[in-house]
């Protein structure tokens, strides 16, 4: 599968405190949260189809901090935004921070953002962005 960036639209109906690793607990409200990500090693954007089996409860492997949101019981991926051939994960996750309310301290232990995990209580909020960002692939 061709590399690429691309970012995940979750919802989540319920309150919830998730505890994302060794970064901690985080209480999020109701609402909608984004991860953008980027997939350029092997297999490139085939990472999208493992967030998807978290998500679903298929494959119950933490590896990172997204893991833990996908994998919250109520969380439901909704939409994934895909931009193939093109590194832009840090300026879309800035961003999607920038149109939302960022998630301090997640998602971005390789680089210099404080994070890639942007909230918004409303769906378009962010999906509006994203699809500006990206092209959505389902």
């Amino acid at each position: 599968m061709n590399p690429g960036t691309y970012t995940l639209l979750l919802s989540l109906p319920t309150a919830a405190t998730i505890t994302f690793g060794a970064a901690g607990e985080r209480c999020l409200d109701p609402g909608w949260c984004v991860y953008t990500g980027s997939a350029f090693g092997p297999g490139g954007l085939s990472r999208v189809e493992r967030h998807r089996r978290v998500a679903a409860g298929e494959h119950d492997v933490r590896h990172w901090h997204i893991d833990y949101l996908t994998s919250h019981p109520e969380t439901r991926l909704d939409t994934v935004y895909v931009t193939e051939h093109a590194d832009r994960e840090c300026e879309v996750a800035r961003t999607l921070n920038d149109a939302g309310e960022q998630i301090p301290g997640l998602g971005a232990s390789d680089c210099d953002c404080e994070t890639h995990i942007a909230y918004a209580a409303e769906r378009e909020t962010l999906a509006a962005v994203a699809g500006e960002e990206h092209e959505a692939v389902w």
